[in-house]
C-alpha cells in the first residue's frame, strides 16, 4: 500500500509520516523531492529555477519508482508530497490508482491562520525564512478546498499522535505499541525536523 500524505507546507506531512512509519512495522518513507534535488545537482542551472515540480522527468521518475517499489516491496509506501496542481496530481497518484496501486491519499488540512501560525513557530525554531511556503498558502488551500479535495484529516486540533492514528484507522492499520518517553518522541521529531531542514 502507498499512503500518500498531501498539504499545505508546514501542514505536518513530514511529522506525520516518520511517526506513522516509526509506529509502523515494513514501512518505508519515500520522498519525491530527493529526485528533484537530484536533477537540480545533475543539470544545468536552468533546471534550478522555479518548482521542480514542473519538469515532466520529476512527475515520470517519481510515478515509475512509486510503482516499482509498490511491485517490489511488500510493505508500505509512506510519501508526504504536496501535490496542488491537479494535472500532476493526475500523472502520479491518478496514474498508479488507475494501475491498480493500492493507494490512500490523505490531505492533512488546516486553516489558513493555523499553517501561519505553524510555520511561523516552525521558523523561529531555526534560522531561515518561510518565504516560499507563506507565499503558497493561498495556493495551497484553494487548491484542497476545490480541485483536489479527497481525504481530509483536519489537524487544526490534533496532535502528530493523533494524526497518525487518524491515519492507521483509516486505512486499517495496527500501530506499535508506543515505546519512546515523551521526551523520547520529542527529540525523535526534533532529529526529523533537523535531518528536513532543507525544505525550509
Amino acid at each position: 500500500m502507498i499512503i500518500w500524505l498531501n498539504g499545505a507546507f508546514g501542514s505536518g506531512k513530514t511529522s506525520a509520516a516518520f511517526e506513522l512509519n516509526r509506529r509502523l512495522e515494513n514501512s518505508f518513507v519515500y520522498d519525491p523531492e530527493n529526485i528533484g534535488y537530484f536533477i537540480r545537482r545533475n543539470a544545468p542551472k536552468v533546471f534550478s529555477r522555479g518548482d521542480f515540480q514542473d519538469i515532466p522527468l520529476w512527475r515520470e521518475t517519481n510515478y515509475k519508482m512509486l510503482k516499482m517499489l509498490s511491485e517490489q516491496y511488500g510493505g508500505t509506501l509512506i510519501v508526504p508530497m504536496t501535490l496542488v496542481n491537479p494535472d500532476y496530481y493526475a500523472e502520479i497518484v491518478g496514474r498508479l490508482t488507475a494501475d491498480g496501486v493500492p493507494l490512500r491519499h490523505f490531505i492533512l488540512y488546516a486553516s489558513r491562520g493555523e499553517i501561519r501560525r505553524r510555520l511561523k513557530i516552525r521558523s523561529l525554531r531555526f534560522i531561515g525564512r518561510e518565504s516560499f511556503a507563506v507565499g503558497s498558502i493561498e495556493r495551497c488551500v484553494t487548491a484542497f478546498d476545490t480541485v483536489i479535495t479527497e481525504e481530509k484529516i483536519d489537524t487544526e486540533h490534533l496532535s502528530v499522535d493523533g494524526v497518525v492514528d487518524e491515519i492507521a484507522r483509516l486505512c486499517g492499520l495496527q500501530l506499535l505499541p508506543e515505546r519512546k518517553t515523551r521526551l523520547g518522541k520529542a527529540l525523535f521529531r526534533l532529529k526529523i525536523l533537523i535531518k528536513h531542514i532543507r525544505r525550509f
